[in-house]
């Protein structure tokens, strides 16, 4: 059975995840649920409405150290339904605790971040193949109240990840990330009138402000570890 604690009290704004918990395998695990309901599109790496496209929610999933399964859209398209979302979503895993989140806004964008960095290092590295190792992966969830094109959804994965590794760089890790980071970014879809923005790189107006969001959250997730 999957326990919903709700947000609280004091959470505002647009990013409010649900906590959520359940047995699995013999652990306790926990996830993190937002529930962003009709008129947004988001961008993303997920296994599991991963692209750009029309989302409702976006879950953030704990699994297991040694994650095996091979079928992570499948597992995460389940537990979305056993915590009672329909409709097309966004879901993310990763073997942190999620319950530790870190959250940042920023004049009206905000982020949450969960971070497992047992496992790092840089880009480009001489490291090839191999695949996914776990329980490194930090993962960044983004929304921003206005209309992007999809360009500019492209530009603002870009701005997050410069701020991703910019804070891992001032929390005193020698890195850019993990093999398994994972972002996803919500934007508002367009109202009939609306002129989206075309850029979201760290300069302009909704990416300074993605940016700053998500330092300040990443910043906070990796220096409480």
């Amino acid at each position: 059975m999957t326990a919903v604690v709700p947000p609280p009290r004091s959470a505002e704004g647009l990013l409010r995840p649900r906590r959520l918990t359940r047995a699995e395998d013999g652990e306790r695990l926990r996830s993190l649920l937002w529930v962003a309901g009709p008129g947004w599109r988001m961008i993303s790496s997920a296994v599991l409405g991963g692209g750009i496209g029309e989302r409702a929610w976006v879950l953030n999933a704990q699994v297991s150290h040694g994650y095996r399964r091979t079928d992570p859209d499948r597992h995460l398209a389940a537990l979305a339904a056993a915590a009672g979302v329909r409709g097309p979503g966004v879901g993310l895993m990763t073997a942190a605790d999620v319950s530790a989140y870190a959250h940042a806004r920023d004049g009206g964008a905000e982020a949450v971040v969960t971070s497992g960095i047992d496992v790092r290092g840089w880009a480009a590295s001489a490291e090839e193949g191999g695949g996914p190792r776990a329980p490194g992966t930090i993962n960044i969830v983004v929304a921003v109240p206005a209309a992007l094109t999809d360009a500019a959804l492209v530009n603002a994965v870009a701005t997050a990840t410069e701020a991703k590794v910019q804070a891992l760089l001032e929390a005193g890790y020698d890195c850019s990330g993990t093999p398994t980071d994972a972002v996803c970014v919500a934007a508002r879809a367009p109202s009939p009138g609306d002129e989206p923005c075309t850029f979201a790189g760290p300069r302009s107006l909704w990416g300074a402000r993605l940016a700053r969001a998500v330092h300040r959250a990443v910043l906070h997730a990796t220096s409480a570890r």
